[in-house]
């Protein structure tokens, strides 16, 4: 994949292309510019410092959809072990648009499920650029009673721009499929870890999102709708996506402060793709510390807590 440079990083990738540029005739040369390569490193942290912390909601969702992102297959790389994979939802069909199987963390047996997205346009075509049918949705529900059967924890990753609208999907159920599994998630007697690692768009979304604990990723978004459709109808008008972005509160440090959230995970110094081993390793630290909170708790005190977690969301104001 070609380098993908949004335009508000431009300035620090050309400083750090050339920080690179100066290592390189250094060594073929052998000459010695180590002092000046550590000045233009000082400048590009701080530079790197001054951009992502005053990055808009718009830049965030930038951020969250950039196509170098680890997706779910990428994280269960390099945070699982013994991954098998199941597929079909035993009703209708594959969707590659969601995976899922059985997989050890840290060396305890658990089931994930994710969204996935593709690296290029052969592999998005293919993974319906991770916006699943009903039965992908069926499929996940299928692996999530098999957690609850063997009482393993379960452990989904959400990065969807949606649930695919198209006609097929919704003569097959779309919407029900997304509600069965709203119901069946809040009832399912497992532990459940949802993370947050790109985009989390609509019910698509959601569908995969009722846990006991939800976790977000720095510049990873999570909102009802996407930035472009809020925009085409409060002001039939796409172009004002940055400002939908600006009104969704769809950042993790907004959903975090409304308590939809949990707890938001830090990313490598300008997101997840510079570095995504260290961004599993930040994000198992996380997954660990809760995981072993919510195990310890009995079942019906476990359901009981997800209800309410969820029964008390929202923010109200008085006439």
């Amino acid at each position: 994949m070609a380098e993908f440079i949004l335009d508000f990083e431009r300035r620090l990738v050309e400083l750090e292309e050339k920080i690179k540029e100066i290592q390189h005739y250094a060594a073929v040369e052998k000459v010695d510019f180590s002092e000046e390569v550590k000045k233009l490193e000082r400048k590009a942290a701080k530079l790197r410092k001054e951009v992502y912390s005053r990055l808009t909601p718009w830049q965030r969702t930038q951020l969250a959809r950039h196509p170098a992102r680890p997706y779910t297959l990428d994280y269960i790389k390099l945070l699982m072990t013994d991954f098998t994979e199941l597929a079909g939802d035993r009703s209708f069909s594959q969707d590659p648009a969601i995976v899922g199987g059985l997989a050890k963390f840290d060396g305890q047996p658990v089931v994930v499920i994710g969204h996935q997205k593709g690296r290029d346009t052969k592999e998005n075509l293919r993974r319906n650029f991770a916006m699943p049918h009903p039965e992908g949705y069926r499929k996940a529900l299928r692996l999530m009673k098999l957690a609850e059967k063997f009482g393993k924890p379960l452990i989904t990753f959400i990065d969807t721009p949606g649930a695919y609208p198209g006609i097929g999907a919704e003569e097959r159920g779309q919407a029900e499929a997304i509600a069965r599994n709203l119901r069946e998630m809040s009832e399912l007697k497992a532990p459940i870890m949802v993370v947050v690692t790109g985009e989390g768009g609509s019910g698509g979304a959601l569908a995969l999102g009722v846990g006991d604990v939800v976790l977000m990723l720095e510049y990873s978004i999570y909102s009802v709708i996407s930035p472009e459709g809020c925009a085409a109808i409060l002001w039939k008008d796409s172009t004002k996506a940055p400002d939908a972005a600006q009104a969704l509160g769809l950042t993790a440090q907004t959903l975090k402060e409304l308590e939809i959230i949990d707890e938001i995970v830090p990313e490598p110094p300008g997101g997840a793709h510079r570095d995504p081993a260290r961004a599993a390793n930040l994000l198992r630290g996380y997954l660990a510390k809760y995981l072993r909170e919510v195990q310890g708790m009995q079942i019906s005190k476990l359901l009981e807590q997800r209800y309410q977690k969820f029964r008390k969301m929202g923010r109200f104001k008085g006439d």
